[in-house]
């Protein structure tokens, strides 16, 4: 049995996978401020534009299993820096890919920018696990809190850096990203995080995966955090489309909205885990989704831009409720034998949820409208919160029953 943690060693691991996920997620907002607009500039046509992001988030979709394997091959603190070790030459692919002005290239290097990317997500696994047991949800709030610095720093930095290369614009962002990822391993390089399960050598096997995923402890949660994760990516990618090309806003009012919701996906986690502690991790799953329920509602209501900020900021909250209270439970499920097959799973689930979310958006968007989209957000968010109700009822039967 591994030993648990310190508090002293705890408080160190948070911090320091808190600092890895603010660099790393500020490599992803570099991405997602400048990469369209640097595709523009060399797209064979202006509808090809946001494929470079849809080839990222493609990317992050198909490496999160890899990522996870490799993880728990080579170690928690190994398996990260390999995550950094892809960001550093993908990226200054995507910025030479910028200099020749080469559209495909620059699809290419961002699927690999997104692949490294599916490495990072798993930190929030890495501090539930190397924290003290009673600590679990906060290292989670307090890691995903590293995304606040994340929206606000990596934005600033691509608009600082764009012109740093002559008659390229934005490449410098891209160069940037290089380097913070180079930080990114010397901070990591200093973790002590905790053992990783590799089986074999009389070690035990844990169950199958077939009994794992039968197992409503283990499948709730993962369901839980993938609608939470698709809801918010389709009304997230669809928000400032419809603020501008329907509703006549401009991209400033756009642009300021998703600012917004950044701030409300990340800011919470300053409280989220003290939230989890005091009502649980079902209710809380359950109030996120309710949340975006409420943003759905908001966003029928009206499309002034105080109507899209407002519902822009609850799908945040609602986001941040529902995948952490979500991660936190399945955490709890598992054995430290089992997470690897868990973890790959469930990654593969939020991620491809994710995916198909991202693309689907904008085709949604001009096939059945704004509306519509909100509309279609309520029936499932609704029958997860039925399913986490379930799963909170199996959980207390045996509490019940003794």
């Amino acid at each position: 049995m591994p030993q648990t943690p310190s508090q002293t060693e705890s408080v160190r691991n948070i911090a320091l996978l808190s600092v890895a996920q603010a660099i790393g997620g500020s490599n992803q907002a570099i991405v997602m401020a400048i990469a369209a607009l640097t595709a523009a500039a060399m797209a064979p046509s202006q509808a090809l534009a946001t494929l470079p992001v849809t080839a990222m988030v493609i990317g992050l979709a198909l490496g999160t299993s890899p990522a996870t394997m490799i993880i728990h091959r080579l170690g928690r603190t190994r398996g990260f820096m390999v995550g950094g070790m892809i960001t550093m030459p993908a990226a200054l692919v995507a910025a030479l890919a910028v200099v020749l002005s080469n559209f495909y290239l620059f699809c290419l290097a961002l699927f690999f920018v997104g692949a490294s990317a599916a490495f990072f997500q798993q930190i929030r696994f890495a501090a539930a696990d190397s924290v003290a047991p009673g600590l679990k949800s906060r290292a989670i709030s307090w890691v995903m809190f590293g995304g606040v610095a994340a929206g606000f720093f990596g934005p600033q930095l691509s608009n600082i850096s764009r012109d740093w290369v002559p008659g390229a614009p934005f490449a410098a962002g891209y160069i940037v990203m290089a380097v913070l990822s180079l930080i990114a391993i010397g901070v990591l390089s200093q973790t002590r995080l905790a053992p990783t399960h590799v089986p074999g050598h009389g070690a035990p096997a844990g169950r199958p995966l077939s009994v794992l995923l039968r197992t409503p402890e283990v499948v709730v949660p993962m369901v839980g955090a993938a609608v939470s994760y698709a809801l918010m990516t389709l009304v997230m990618v669809a928000a400032p489309l419809a603020m501008v090309y329907l509703c006549g806003h401009s991209p400033a009012d756009a642009s300021g909205a998703i600012q917004w919701h950044i701030i409300a996906m990340f800011a919470p986690s300053f409280i989220t885990g003290h939230i989890i502690a005091r009502i649980g991790a079902h209710l809380t799953a359950a109030i996120g989704l309710a949340l975006i329920i409420a943003c759905a509602a908001i966003a029928l209501s009206g499309i002034s831009v105080t109507h899209f900020n407002m519902a822009l900021v609850l799908l945040g909250l609602g986001w941040n409720f529902g995948f952490i209270g979500s991660t936190t439970l399945l955490t709890q499920s598992y054995r430290p034998e089992e997470a690897a097959r868990v973890q790959a799973v469930n990654e593969q689930l939020v991620f491809g949820s994710m995916a198909v979310a991202s693309i689907g958006s904008g085709l949604l968007l001009e096939l059945i409208g704004w509306e519509s989209i909100n509309i279609l957000a309520i029936p499932i968010a609704a029958l997860a919160i039925l399913l986490l109700g379930w799963g909170e009822t199996l959980r207390r039967r045996p509490q019940m029953a003794g």
